[in-house]
């Protein structure tokens, strides 16, 4: 069925059931598991003197964030017996790295959370994960 999952992570607690459907999943089909933290670029501004963090502080934070939160799936996919590989990008925009990585590593399935925003509050804060289903050919398990 699935040979290669790919899960994204951005540690908050929905992400955590996408995780353990990912890891399950990842199980019975005998697939591998990747996971991916994406990390946000540097806020640059036209002032540069005036940042409230240096740059190298701020890529060393997002850094830290998001390998804690890959390692917490690596850990969780380890924990279940599975081996899993782990990485972290930089991005603008999430969607972005998440298909790009999927098609670039060939996973055939991507596994995501979604927050089940509806209406007016979908159409106006997005989804990463509904910018995934949109501009990717490959399938999109939404995890809820």
């Amino acid at each position: 069925m699935y040979q290669h999952i790919l899960v994204p992570t951005d540690g908050s607690e929905i992400t955590a059931k996408a995780v353990q459907a990912a890891i399950t999943l990842a199980k019975l089909c005998g697939a591998k598991l990747t996971t991916l933290g994406v990390k946000e670029p540097f806020p640059y501004s036209a002032i540069s003197e005036m940042q409230p963090v240096p740059p190298q502080e701020f890529f060393d934070a997002q850094e830290r964030i998001a390998s804690a939160h890959v390692k917490a799936v690596m850990d969780a996919a380890q924990a279940a017996g599975l081996s899993c590989q782990g990485f972290t990008v930089e991005a603008l925009h999430p969607w972005e790295a998440i298909t790009d990585h999927a098609s670039k590593n060939g996973c055939d399935l991507i596994v995501m959370a979604s927050h089940g925003r509806r209406g007016v509050a979908a159409l106006l804060l997005g989804s990463e994960t509904q910018k995934v289903l949109t501009h990717t050919d490959l399938p999109v398990l939404v995890v809820r």
